[in-house]
């Protein structure tokens, strides 16, 4: 199996945490091509892309509100970003569904751009501003999971153990600090997008789940895993002579390599695609062509 093969199974078993990571990663490759500035060193985003702070620009580019926050701004802006939603996403899907996790995912990046926009309405009128980045979301799925288990121990290198609501706390307090020191607009943005996970925890823990909202683009992306049928009886008339062969050994052979799949299915679901041994990965691979 190649590496390429191996990227292509974890992408296909993967959670959404997993596949959201493919996209973005999947995009910035693109950026580069197309609105890299290589003479001048940065990303020059279109404003059919990069969410303005004009609000006439969005009423005529509503896409924008969905589009800013697969682009980023730089690799390490990328990297920051596919850490904590990694980080994160594992989290927030022990406690929580893939639905839940993409539903809080969108409706989160849409509602940080719409925060985005009033703050420079409201409180910076004369300026515009744009912006691009997934850390509006991601600030969701981490706060939402914090809320929801903040006294969660995490162990972190060269710090120790600390509760996930401090670990928390102090992305959020940078955020407040350096507001109106430099990337503002962008600032805001992780601050509404934690204020809606909050806001979305507290809400489904009540009995409102927020993501039903949007049921329609998850039932599009969301693969449900259907029942896995035994192989169909079949009735076979065959002549009984001494170079037939049993017509049995083909239908306990199908069973046990059904059989095979399952196990490492039901490994995957407990533990992961990467607890797999390679030689449950080439055969995967293998039965899944």
């Amino acid at each position: 199996m190649t590496i390429f093969d191996d990227l292509k199974m974890q992408y296909k078993m993967g959670g959404f945490e997993q596949k959201l990571i493919y996209w973005n990663c999947g995009v910035f490759l693109l950026s580069l091509i197309f609105f890299y500035r290589f003479t001048l060193g940065f990303f020059d985003y279109p404003t059919w892309i990069a969410l303005s702070s004009d609000p006439m620009i969005v009423l005529y580019k509503p896409w924008t509100l969905l589009s800013y926050f697969f682009f980023h701004a730089g690799f390490f802006h990328l990297l920051f970003n596919m850490i904590v939603l990694n980080f994160a996403g594992r989290i927030f899907l022990t406690f929580f569904t893939q639905k839940q996790f993409l539903g809080l995912y969108l409706l989160s990046g849409i509602f940080s751009g719409l925060i985005f926009i009033l703050f420079y309405t409201v409180l910076m009128s004369g300026r515009v501003s744009a912006i691009v980045g997934a850390s509006g979301a991601i600030m969701a799925i981490l706060v939402a999971t914090a809320t929801y288990s903040p006294l969660m121990n995490l162990r972190l290198l060269l710090i120790g153990n600390v509760k996930l609501w401090q670990f928390t706390a102090v992305i959020l307090l940078l955020d407040l600090i350096q507001i109106f020191t430099e990337n503002t607009g962008g600032h805001v943005a992780h601050l509404a997008g934690a204020f809606f996970g909050f806001l979305y925890v507290k809400l489904l823990i009540s009995g409102t789940d927020l993501s039903k909202g949007i049921s329609f683009v998850l039932n599009y992306f969301v693969t449900y895993t259907k029942p896995r049928n035994s192989a169909p009886f079949k009735k076979v008339h065959r002549n009984y002579t001494p170079k037939t062969k049993p017509v049995t050994s083909k239908i306990i052979t199908k069973d046990k390599t059904q059989q095979q799949i399952d196990e490492i299915l039901d490994k995957i679901s407990k533990s992961g695609y990467d607890s797999l041994t390679k030689d449950e990965k080439e055969f995967l691979f293998k039965a899944g062509k």
